[in-house]
């Protein structure tokens, strides 16, 4: 690999709309993944907003995706507290809102990669900067190393890359979720919605994909478990079955008919929004996005479309000031995007706050922020990335 190079560490979401982003606009990149082969059985499904939408088509891949799901028209809350169910919430939505599995999105971008734009098994180990020419050299735990002229850092909630940048460490919230896939061979009757139900201190969410596949989580109070013992779909599978016995019928079925290995189950992580405000998000040619700089809860459904509106952003400034300059495009980025990502992870934050059964003066005060800082709670959605 010549050191004239773009080097994007990481072959998810983020990692891959990057590299496409920057191939439209003619710029050459190489994909450094860890994993022997593409991620895509990993994770379920992830909502894409209408502002996700918007970057998708910048890509050129949203009407193939769009094949893949349905839109859902309504959001929907249901109690399950008391003796029969209780709807405590109706959302029209605005706008065009998917619920797409992840393996979709990832072979999709895959897909419109030039060939061999993707290397494998390239587990980073470390970054340093070259004394002399202050270029980014990238070492791997095989004990290779690279010269590149710029990285991007699409390596998600646990980066090296951050970690180089001395981003201060990503938090969690004291709660943990479940999720899955759950295939009707015969076609499901589910309305095509988003439907949450709570009871006590847990929610489950269910949203048809299509007509046949449904995506589902269980969020529930952090299990004090070894989490070895959760990388076992069967354990996953038996333990929410128990958590949730009393939960309606519907709702077992269809934890009982899911594909095992869709099952996974994650403690939820975030970047504070106070460490947005000051973080230093790039160094000389290096810099990171998606996750590995915003991370957030799925309070919103927005951190899959907060990756994809990176990408757009991040290689028009590349473009725009050319690699020669790409500190300047850098620094642009950042200021083009600190003040939408602040906005959108303090909004989830407090969100995911309320979900984590606070005291009552915590409460109060993320019900006042929200009221006083986010009166279109939807407002989210309506950003756009503009033209790639």
């Amino acid at each position: 690999m010549n050191d004239d190079q773009v080097v994007i560490i990481g072959a998810g979401i983020c990692g891959l709309a990057t590299a496409l982003a920057l191939h439209k606009k003619g710029i050459k990149s190489v994909v450094m993944e860890r994993s022997q082969s593409l991620r895509n059985v990993t994770g379920a499904a992830i909502t894409i907003r209408p502002n996700g939408w918007r970057a998708l088509d910048q890509l050129g891949v949203a009407n193939i995706l769009r094949r893949t799901a349905v839109p859902f028209q309504r959001e929907r809350v249901v109690s399950l507290d008391g003796e029969r169910q209780q709807e405590i919430s109706l959302y029209h939505c605005v706008g065009e809102t998917r619920c797409l599995r992840r393996k979709d999105i990832i072979d999709t971008l895959y897909a419109a990669l030039p060939t061999a734009t993707v290397k494998f098994g390239c587990q980073l180990e470390s970054i340093k900067l070259d004394p002399h020419t202050t270029k980014p050299i990238l070492r791997f735990i095989d004990g290779s190393s690279v010269i590149a002229k710029v990285v991007i850092g699409c390596d998600g909630d646990k980066s090296i890359v951050a970690d180089f940048l001395n981003l201060k460490r990503i938090k969690t919230f004291p709660l943990c979720e479940v999720r899955g896939l759950t295939n009707y061979p015969y076609g499901h009757s589910f309305a095509h919605e988003f439907t949450s139900f709570k009871k006590d201190n847990i929610l489950v969410g269910r949203i048809p994909i299509d007509n046949k596949r449904v995506y589902w989580f269980c969020t529930q109070p952090s299990i004090l478990k070894d989490e070895r013992i959760w990388k076992d779909p069967e354990v996953i599978q038996h333990d929410t079955l128990e958590l949730l016995s009393n939960y309606p019928q519907e709702i077992q079925e269809m934890i009982k008919t899911t594909k095992t290995k869709s099952l996974s189950f994650k403690r939820l992580r975030y970047r504070a929004p106070w460490d947005l405000i000051t973080g230093t998000f790039s160094r000389g040619t290096v810099i990171v996005a998606g996750d590995a700089k915003h991370a957030m809860g799925p309070f919103l459904g927005q951190g899959g479309s907060a990756a994809l509106e990176d990408a757009v952003v991040l290689a028009r400034n590349m473009a725009q000031l050319g690699l020669d300059h790409v500190e300047d495009a850098f620094n642009l980025y950042v200021r083009q995007r600190r003040i939408r990502v602040i906005r959108v992870s303090l909004q989830t934050y407090l969100i995911g706050m309320l979900s984590s059964n606070p005291s009552r003066l915590k409460k109060f005060i993320c019900i006042l922020l929200i009221i006083l800082l986010f009166r279109n709670q939807k407002s989210h959605m309506d950003y756009d990335c503009g033209a790639l």
